[in-house]
């Protein structure tokens, strides 16, 4: 065999980089390997470049594999180049969102795997992609861009008893809420009310080591909800119309909605795959929460599945929620709608594959009904999709905050809290200054911002609310 028979070709073929292993490795052959067999030859390199680490006590091979080895480092270690320029996305009352939310967003759209974005009307700063943006990406996945409480959504039960029977009865319906929600960190049911549910026996849950060690924090958390702005609420739901699809006849009802996600157990996740996105994916600094991981590797496999388990899990929480308030209120639901956020979606957009991340956006396709509140003194909204592309299916999912937390706290008074909700009629149970209904846009302005998104099906009006008692963030 001649020293040509193998070339610096046939080594890239098997998954030699360019650079100075591919130049030891063509230059190890001509010294020691001449008299072998090209299959054979071959066959040892591509196990080198495969797993160097299994050669570096080799005296032939350990140059070889310590250089390939500096070469992954190295790799690891390179900042990946954002573009140029964002790509243009759909804003959506662009005159009421804060110039920090655009600027979150216009770095989304610098992204190399970024194909679509768009901003809700509802949209305020986070953390990497802002809440309310949405994002499509080329076989990626965005942890951040997901965010910390995976799969948070909005449940709403629409139960056979007339309006009225709230206010007549308030301390009974303020007496089953208090017995059976649990809010805040760390919360959950324990002994004989711990709750069941069959996501508990999902084989997800022995996927992975970390999934695995999760599963007694979301037993122990099943049916309970977070603190900020998660809220399990009794209020009256109006139809001006009957709504054929939902079964529902025009007139008013009693109804609860609940807000909240995938408790400890998804906040954990996130962190995690966070954390790991930003050791794989390497960005420029003001772009570094916005890591991403590739849709072909086994992290971003792992990530995806444990998304979906969190979200799978979170809407568990709301189910246990509501069929035991059902039951302790005697109600008949006549519809049940839920819908969720921050999560992620395999969709078409403009006929392409792409991943879709709707961090603080409600899904709203063609028909697809979604629930957008407004505040513990605001109403909500009960919604149907239109399908609008420029906004990827997507519609706000909520008010939005107008006051971050710590400024909430700083520019409202208890007096005033109380005033406001003495005025709207509202109880409230829980819940700090950083939740008062002053943080909060206005819904109205909001929804006439997204008429091309939604059609309102229904109105929700709150009245005897909980929330966390300290006003506490878990999720």
């Amino acid at each position: 065999m001649n020293k040509a028979s193998i070339t610096g070709e046939d080594l890239k073929a098997i998954g030699y980089p360019e650079g100075k292993a591919l130049g030891a490795a063509i230059k190890k052959i001509a010294q020691h390997y001449q008299d072998a067999s090209k299959e054979h030859v071959l066959a040892l390199f591509a196990k080198v470049v495969q797993q160097p680490e299994d050669f570096l006590d080799d005296e032939n091979l350990e140059t070889i594999a310590q250089l390939l080895i500096e070469k992954v480092k190295e790799q690891n270690n390179t900042v990946i180049e954002l573009k140029e320029k964002a790509d243009a996305y759909a804003i959506f009352g662009a005159e009421h969102i804060e110039e920090g939310a655009t600027l979150q967003m216009q770095t989304a759209m610098k992204l190399p795997v970024t194909v679509a974005g768009a901003l809700m009307p509802d949209a305020h700063q986070g953390y990497g992609l802002p809440i309310g943006g949405v994002l499509a990406t080329n076989n990626a996945i965005i942890p951040y861009g997901v965010g910390v409480d995976i799969g948070c959504r909005m449940a709403l039960s629409i139960y056979d008893i007339p309006a009225a029977h709230l206010a007549q009865n308030e301390n009974v319906y303020k007496r089953e809420l208090l017995a059976w929600t649990k809010f805040g960190a760390g919360a959950g049911w324990h002994g004989k009310y711990r709750a069941e549910h069959n996501v508990l026996d999902r084989q997800e849950f022995n996927a992975t080591p970390f999934i695995k060690k999760l599963h007694d924090k979301a037993v122990a958390q099943l049916g309970s909800s977070g603190g900020g702005n998660h809220f399990v609420e009794f209020g009256i739901i109006e139809f001006a119309h009957d709504d054929q699809k939902l079964g529902i006849r025009k007139g008013t009802y009693l109804a609860l909605l609940t807000h909240s996600g995938s408790r400890g157990f998804g906040a954990t996740v996130a962190g995690y795959y966070t954390r790991l996105a930003k050791e794989v994916c390497k960005l420029p600094k003001e772009a570094a929460n916005l890591a991403y991981l590739d849709m072909n590797t086994a992290e971003g496999q792992e990530y995806w599945l444990a998304m979906n388990l969190a979200g799978d899990y979170a809407s568990a929480c709301h189910e246990v929620i509501h069929d035991r308030i059902a039951k302790a209120i005697g109600g008949q639901v006549l519809a049940k709608v839920e819908n969720h956020h921050n999560f992620a979606w395999k969709e078409k957009w403009n006929g392409q594959d792409v991943i879709v991340h709707r961090k603080g956006a409600t899904p709203a396709a063609e028909g697809v009904m979604g629930i957008i509140p407004g505040s513990m003194t605001a109403p909500g909204f009960l919604v149907r999709g239109k399908g609008n592309m420029d906004a990827i299916n997507s519609a706000s999912h909520g008010a939005g905050r107008q006051m971050s937390r710590t400024q909430a706290i700083k520019n409202i008074s208890q007096d005033a809290m109380t005033k406001i909700l003495k005025d709207h009629g509202v109880t409230l149970i829980g819940a700090g200054l950083d939740e008062a209904p002053m943080a909060y846009k206005n819904i109205e302005t909001v929804m006439a911002s997204q008429q091309e998104l939604v059609d309102v099906i229904a109105k929700f009006t709150p009245k005897l609310v909980r929330m966390a008692d300290d006003g506490s963030r878990e999720d």
